[in-house]
């Protein structure tokens, strides 16, 4: 599930992952265009309702994103705005960020 709300003056945008908790075992996480991609930079919480994590994006963007899960496997979320091809053959998770 992805959630975004922009702060009131709207110059950011908070945006919430969350997962299943059934999608992972010990640790989810989120790398993309945001993060340069990094493995270790966005890790998301595990609690009851699933494993979240709360990301501050920049208005009028779009981002490509997927999961890392386990540190062995990659994911798209299953609500993402879209999905585009990448270079690895697979699809990427897209993000985007309105107004």
């Amino acid at each position: 599930m992805i959630k975004k709300e922009f702060t009131p003056k709207r110059t950011v945008c908070k945006v919430t992952l969350t997962l299943p908790n059934e999608w992972a075992d010990s640790e989810v996480a989120v790398a993309g265009d945001f993060n340069d991609w990094d493995v270790k930079a966005d890790k998301l919480e595990q609690k009851k309702n699933g494993w979240t994590t709360t990301l501050r994006l920049k208005p009028e963007s779009t981002y490509k994103f997927k999961y890392y899960i386990d540190g062995e496997r990659w994911e798209n979320d299953d609500s993402a705005d879209q999905y585009v091809a990448n270079e690895f053959g697979t699809e990427d998770s897209v993000l985007e960020v309105g107004k």
